[in-house]
């Protein structure tokens, strides 16, 4: 469940990396660096959970089949789709104060379901993921909040 929850969790935050990482957004560097380094993190543990799921047997669950989690607020930290719309439409400035926003309670999100995981799996390769997950993640909190502040 942590791996077929946290992929499309994983999703947006790519999603989101994308918007900043797009010339219109007119991101500021700080916040296309983090989201460069948020990309490069995440694309490869989707990657590695979708792995798990198949050689589970589990099911690999699309967007459209999470039950509306995808853009919704089922799971922790996800941003809504009128949050995502609002995101694509904001330009400099306030495209990043917006995104480190939205980026801080995503990862916060993220937190709340790795500590979940840690609690109750014994899976190593699981273990390691939600670990890297917490520490990844709180590193990157601490700079997006340290960006908000100014």
């Amino acid at each position: 469940m942590f791996a077929q929850m946290m992929i499309p969790h994983h999703e947006q935050a790519v999603e989101m990396a994308d918007l900043a990482l797009a010339p219109a957004a007119g991101a500021g560097a700080d916040v296309t660096a983090l989201a460069r380094k948020i990309k490069a993190a995440q694309a490869p543990e989707i990657a590695t959970m979708n792995g798990w799921l198949g050689s589970w047997g589990a099911a690999v669950e699309d967007d459209g089949d999470m039950g509306g989690m995808h853009h919704g607020a089922s799971m922790p930290g996800m941003m809504s789709d009128e949050d995502m719309a609002a995101l694509g439409d904001a330009r400099g400035d306030a495209f990043d104060r917006m995104w480190l926003t939205m980026m801080v309670a995503h990862h916060e999100g993220a937190l709340t379901m790795a500590d979940d995981v840690l609690e109750t799996t014994q899976d190593p390769q699981v273990r390691t993921l939600a670990q890297a997950v917490v520490s990844g993640q709180t590193a990157e909190i601490a700079t997006m909040k340290s960006l908000l502040a100014g």
